[in-house]
């Protein structure tokens, strides 16, 4: 019997690019698809593609996609055969597991003793350090108190880091190199772990020098078999969280492969695990890996992010996988079946800025384009025309590549991320690039370290103007002005002929003038000024030297007059400036007005009107996309205004202090 007899119908309680790969997967083996979604996903990608939708509430997750009712009261309604949970949100959710059994409707992933067993990072070292397996040194136990903790890190020695019991994703997670930082380090995590998972609990732990971030992909089914697919190596991280993930890991061997896909398959079978896990391992790599020297962090007990490129090497659907194993079937092969091909590597397209300390970056994605490849596969949530908001995870695709070793993967992803387009929000798109092509990612050996201590080098910091992409956007503009100006004499006169002074392809009696352009280049004034040799324009910018040469740059058109320059994966704003819209309260607040950095929420203020503050003391907290942003006084002064109460919502700009002298 098909798995479509067994279960005809699956409702995906989950949004975006992972909402969209578990519908691709149901559709091709035949079963109906249902999506629940928020306001703020009404339009969306997957929402289109299901065969149909049902809205479950307002735009914040705590009111649609964290609420388990809503999604079985739609899932009832749908008459769902199954709930596919995705990743984040309800995936690894005891309540809502146990929910869905209740209700007769299948839950596709592990029976939720499992989720229970491994569920909590605290029970589950706990568990897999009685059944033999090695972890971190650290504290897991029960005790919260703030002073209790902070012997506890004096006693297992800096750096520690402090983890959410709930976590994953890097959220609720911060590393602590100094006694005096510990109390703002755990009040942060414990914020962090109950905003995103519901749970302020916190475990600390030793930082692990040199640490190596690899994970085993575990699959078990109901008739007590369970197997590993090879490993995943994440340790291109940044605060945490994942940015490159790739399979196999470089300079795997035989003998700690065996000996961690044993650890976790053990670990498994514990549990009675059923359908997809990951069990990820930390591995103090100043001597390569060794089975001597890794340890257990935790076990994720559902589909991970970064399963297609287990997919790559394996050649399985890890998504029909999990419906063969939630519809009763046994897997169908065992450990001896399971073989990789190649190498495959998959980077993270974030909408976040880089150059300012990766800020999340939301708004509308003028133009969203990926190139076509039998090496490349894209996974995306979005198209152009859609928008990125601060409600959730910032990610816009998923860009994975496949080749016969690791530097052929690695070329066709650097290929792949330089031949992609997004304009709109800001973009990791050249930050990855550059690490897909950094020399010690690829010769190594490199650890979890690896970004921090090359951030400069990645270009993760403040650029110099990008002329190349201003002056094409200047010449764009100006020819624009010059038809704008011709329809205005035609308008006026009546007279369709063309006047040689306002010609746009530059012919004229005399030698045309050179022109100064005033525009407004992200958010800073800037004269352009162009130079005509006949019919070929030159643009400098005083202060900004313009490299000679062909320069690819692709223009996007945004809002009305303005242009958003694409360049080596960057992106420039470029607009005419008009005095008239100059921001007169930035203007006289200047160094002293503090603005949210992005769209999000003022989750606490700590200064009060008329408060003297120092340098770099602590103001505020804005929280968005499920992390928090420390906003900090740019210098001495007193606070004169609160632009916002502590729970409201914040746009991108948005006034939160305002220091006097």
């Amino acid at each position: 019997m098909s798995i479509a007899a067994k279960l005809p119908s699956i409702l995906i309680a989950n949004r975006g690019e992972i909402a969209c790969r578990v519908i691709r997967t149901a559709r091709r083996l035949g079963l109906r698809t249902i999506a629940v979604y928020s306001d703020a996903d009404a339009q969306a990608l997957f929402v289109e593609m299901a065969d149909e939708a049902y809205r479950i509430g307002p735009a914040p997750a705590r009111e649609s996609y964290l609420d388990a009712q809503k999604i079985l009261a739609a899932a009832k309604q749908a008459g769902a055969a199954c709930i596919h949970p995705g990743y984040g949100f309800l995936s690894e959710n005891v309540e809502f597991a146990e929910a869905c059994a209740a209700a007769g409707i299948v839950f596709v992933g592990p029976p939720a003793s499992a989720i229970s067993a491994m569920g909590l990072k605290d029970a589950a070292k706990a568990l897999v350090e009685k059944a033999g397996v090695p972890v971190v040194p650290g504290y897991h136990g029960a005790e919260q108190g703030v002073d209790f903790l902070r012997q506890e890190a004096e006693r297992i020695g800096y750096p520690v880091l402090i983890k959410a019991v709930a976590g994953g994703g890097g959220k609720g997670m911060k590393k602590v190199d100094r006694p005096e930082d510990f109390a703002d380090a755990l009040s942060s995590a414990q914020r962090e772990g109950k905003n995103a998972f519901g749970d302020a609990r916190v475990l600390v732990e030793k930082y692990v020098l040199s640490p190596r971030h690899v994970e085993i992909q575990v699959f078990g089914d109901s008739h007590g078999n369970v197997v590993h697919l090879y490993e995943r190596d994440c340790s291109l991280q940044r605060r945490h969280q994942k940015v490159i993930e790739e399979a196999p890991a470089p300079g795997m061997t035989p003998e700690v492969r065996a000996a961690m896909g044993k650890a976790a398959t053990e670990a498994a079978k514990a549990v009675g695990y059923v359908g997809a896990g990951t069990v990820e391992f930390i591995a103090d790599g100043r001597d390569g890996l060794r089975a001597d020297r890794f340890y257990f962090m935790e076990m994720n007990t559902r589909l991970q992010v970064e399963h297609p490129v287990t997919e790559a090497i394996t050649g399985l659907d890890l998504v029909e996988l999990q419906l063969k194993v939630a519809a009763g079937e046994p897997l169908g092969f065992t450990q001896d079946d399971v073989r990789a091909e190649g190498h495959a590597v998959e980077a993270r397209l974030y909408a976040e800025d880089p150059e300012k300390g990766f800020l999340p970056s939301t708004g509308k994605l003028w133009a969203l384009q990926f190139p076509q490849s039998e090496d490349i596969r894209i996974d995306s949530g979005v198209e152009a025309g859609d928008s990125v908001t601060p409600f959730y995870d910032p990610m816009i695709a998923k860009v994975i590549a496949h080749g016969r070793t690791r530097d052929e993967a690695l070329d066709h992803l650097a290929f792949a991320l330089g031949e992609t387009i997004v304009a709109g929000p800001r973009t990791n798109l050249a930050f990855l690039k550059k690490l897909a092509e950094a020399e010690g990612f690829r010769k190594g050996p490199f650890d979890t370290g690896f970004i921090e201590r090359n951030i400069e080098a990645l270009g993760a910091e403040p650029q110099p103007l990008d002329a190349a992409a201003v002056a094409a956007a200047a010449l764009q503009l100006e020819e624009e002005r010059q038809v704008a100006l011709l329809d205005l004499a035609i308008e006026r006169t009546g007279d369709e002929a063309k006047s040689p002074w306002l010609d746009a392809d530059a012919f004229s009696i005399m030698p045309r003038p050179a022109l100064g352009l005033p525009l407004l280049v992200d958010g800073e004034r800037i004269e352009a000024r162009i130079e005509w040799n006949g019919d070929a324009a030159r643009v400098s910018l005083p202060g900004h030297p313009l490299d000679e040469g062909e320069h690819e740059v692709t223009l996007a058109r945004a809002e009305a007059g303005t242009y958003l320059a694409l360049h080596r994966g960057r992106q420039t704003s470029v607009a005419l400036f008009d005095p008239f819209s100059v921001d007169l309260d930035a203007v006289a607040g200047a160094g002293g007005v503090i603005k949210a950095p992005m769209h999000g929420k003022l989750i606490a203020l700590f200064v009060a009107a008329g408060e003297a503050v120092v340098k770099g003391q602590r103001l505020a907290i804005v929280e968005a996309m499920k992390m928090e942003h420390v906003l900090t006084a740019p210098r001495d002064g007193t606070v004169t205004e609160l632009g916002a109460e502590p729970g409201a919502q914040v746009a991108e700009g948005a006034k939160v202090v305002v220091l006097g002298e």
